[in-house]
Formats: C-alpha cells, structure tokens, sequence
C-alpha cells in the first residue's frame, strides 16, 4: 500500500485510486436538496393514491394539487352517488398528508431561495451557487443540486469529472473489436439525471448558446433513439463548460446571462 501510495504522489494516477471523503459542511451542504427530492416523491405517492381511490369509483376528473382539493362533497362517482363514508374519511386524511407534505416542500424551497439572494449566508459554496444560478436556464434547483452533489468537489480534468457524474464513455476493446458501449452510468445517479434535465432545460432557454447550435446541427428534426443518444453528449460537453465557468470564470459559449 505504502509503495503505491509512493506511485500515485510521483504522478502515477493509476497505482491506486483516492476516496474523497467530504467534510462534516459538504455533507451537511447535500442535505437541503436530497431532503426535497424524498418530499416530492412522498408528494407523487400521496396524489397518486388519491387518484388511484378516486379512479376506483369512477372519478377521472379530481385533482388533488388543485387550490379546491377540498370539493369532496361535489364529487360523484361513475353512477352519481356520493361519496361513501369511509371513502370519504379515507381521502380527508390522504388530503391532510399532502397539505402537509406540501408545506414542508415550501419550507426546504424557501430555505434553499435564501442561499442565493442573503449576502450573509453561511453555506458553504455559496459562490458557485450565486454563480451558476446567474446563467439564464439555471434556476435555484439546479444550481443547489449541482453546487452540492459535484462542484463541491476539484477535478484535475473533465475526463475525471465526467467519470464521477457517469457520464464518461466506455470504450470496449478485444482482439480485432473496438468499440464504445455508451456512458458508464457509474458515478452519482443524481447528478447525472439533473445533468440530463439540464440539458433540454438549456435547448429551450439557451438556443444561441454554442452548445444548443452543436445539438441542432447533429440532430436536426429526428426524433426517437438518436435524439435520447445526442441529449446524452450534451450533458457531459455542458457539464464540462459548467466546471470550467466555475472553476475559470469562462462564461459558456453564446450563452445568456440573467438580468
């Protein structure tokens, strides 16, 4: 251990590999958007049950995120009769676990909008935060989730911070076969599905931007497979000139900052 440990610091970076445990304040960073991610999922499965209860008696058109969710008296199941009791009492206390839900959804939100615009806060990436959420197609979400689950972290190259997202290629070479297989999907699941979002985030709200050219140019107006592969590349080639505006202040490319 001691020898490759030797290895690695003369410059051999494939004599072992390094763990980067974060501090007690990056984990604690990570908190606030992974808490939000497990209430909106609690916030599906509630209306999901709601619906699935609803669907049962022959109501299709109950909304439960709607202000008026509490219209169940108006409700009439597929042969017009009310509600039953126990159906009813049922879906009070599914409604009153939404409302709930909710509230601390707003609560997390409310916290996490105050990171950027305090000129006070403690976190401790703040910067990149403020920085990231200044391109226009970044919002308070991206830039939160990105900030805490890869910006936190120094990568010596993109080929490195394309491996920790997943998003790095996986080349398969045999005898007389060379060939890639796609992305790796090996790094942080949670950072490459935002990356993903991003990425036809940024096509609608960065459509001068080098990157939005790029994709256009390769994809045009097909549809299907080749757009799902082409949207791929542009998440790694965006996640790279993210970490490069952070890390060098070189503004992507044709792209817009906010007002």
């Amino acid at each position: 251990m001691l020898r490759a440990l030797i290895r690695y610091l003369c410059g051999e970076p494939e004599a072992c590999s390094v763990v980067c445990v974060p501090s007690v304040e990056e984990e604690d960073g990570k908190r606030l958007h992974r808490e939000r991610h497990r209430l909106i999922c609690e916030r599906v499965q509630h209306v999901n049950r709601i619906k699935g209860l609803c669907a049962s008696q022959g109501i299709y058109d109950y909304t439960p995120m709607r202000r008026d969710r509490w219209r169940l008296d108006n409700l009439r199941t597929g042969d017009g009769r009310p509600l039953a009791a126990r159906l009813k009492a049922e879906l009070e206390r599914e409604l009153k676990r939404l409302e709930m839900v909710l509230e601390m959804i707003a609560t997390v939100e409310a916290e996490r909008n105050a990171i950027i615009k305090s000129k006070t806060s403690t976190h401790l990436n703040v910067g990149k935060i403020k920085m990231l959420a200044k391109l226009k197609a970044i919002g308070p979400e991206f830039a939160t989730v990105l900030v805490g689950e890869v910006f936190y972290r120094e990568f010596a190259n993109r080929r490195r911070l394309g491996s920790y997202v997943g998003l790095a290629s996986s080349p398969f070479r045999s005898g007389a076969l060379d060939r890639d297989q796609g992305i790796s999907k090996a790094g942080n699941p949670k950072a490459r599905t935002t990356m993903i979002e991003l990425a036809w985030t940024w096509l609608r709200y960065q459509p001068a931007s080098a990157l939005s050219i790029w994709f256009r140019e390769r994809v045009g107006d097909l549809k299907g497979r080749p757009r799902r592969i082409a949207i791929v590349a542009l998440a790694r080639k965006l996640l790279v000139a993210l970490w490069r505006y952070l890390q060098f202040g070189l503004v992507p490319t044709g792209a817009v900052l906010k007002a």
